[in-house]
């Protein structure tokens, strides 16, 4: 049996295994974690790139929510964002967080949907006020028709590198959680509006399906949420090595 790999899948590998160990030494907070990112950060961040990470929803709007109702998507994406962010600082790489806490970003509105929107439209400022910025949004699913579908897949907007990007997401997405059912990164459809008004390359990241009880817990589990970082961190980290190298 002849097995061919390919140069992107090894350095794809690398990065991620990179990343894994970073999660170890960051949940540790090591001294071995400030020489771990000191050899590697520099070789694998997009000079003067600056991510913002995006937990959607927050608030009053809390998103999807499991079956029970137990669960809130909101909470998840934060929880996963923040995960992201410390593997990203870790990296070398340089972040803002469009919420870091369990609040909506709206500033104006009387209404829900008038302060869904003056959140959005907040978020949109947020990205295109930051130079050189390149999002990233997290999310969770939902197919309440179709409670076995699981996993996590990446969709990306018009701007150049995005869809790159989500790539190299979707591929360290796949090692990590989607192995037995590979996804396939999608352009996202023009109605999701942040995605449509920004002016960065940028992605959001279906991280699991709420409906999906099994899938559910696992989204609740510290183990699952590393993996999830990880998986988005090396992606970033291989696409911002190969955007810096041209």
């Amino acid at each position: 049996m002849i097995f061919i790999i390919r140069k992107r899948h090894i350095a794809a590998a690398v990065v991620l295994c990179v990343a894994l160990l970073a999660a170890v030494l960051v949940e540790g907070h090591g001294g071995a974690a400030q020489v771990f990112a000191q050899v590697f950060a520099p070789r694998t961040q997009a000079p003067g790139r600056i991510v913002v990470l995006d937990p959607g929803h927050g608030g009053e709007d809390g998103g999807a929510v499991s079956g029970d109702g137990t669960v809130t998507e909101s909470d998840l994406n934060l929880d996963i964002a923040l995960r992201v962010r410390d593997l990203m600082t870790f990296s070398g790489v340089e972040t803002v967080m469009t919420r870091s806490e369990d609040v909506s970003t709206h500033t104006e509105g009387g209404t829900v949907r008038q302060r869904k929107v003056s959140d959005l439209k907040n978020r949109v400022a947020l990205v295109n006020g930051t130079e050189n910025a390149v999002l990233v949004s997290i999310h969770q699913n939902s197919l309440p028709s179709s409670p076995v579908t699981h996993g996590a897949q990446v969709f990306w907007n018009e701007q150049p590198g995005a869809r790159e990007l989500a790539e190299g997401m979707q591929e360290t997405l796949n090692q990590c959680v989607n192995p037995e059912r590979p996804k396939e990164a999608k352009e996202i459809a023009d109605t999701i509006y942040l995605l449509k008004n920004v002016t960065a390359p940028g992605v959001i990241v279906e991280c699991g399906f709420l409906s999906n009880q099994a899938e559910t817990a696992r989204l609740g589990e510290p183990s699952h949420q590393r993996l999830l970082a990880a998986a988005i961190t090396a992606g970033y980290l291989r696409w911002g090595s190969e955007e810096g190298a041209t």
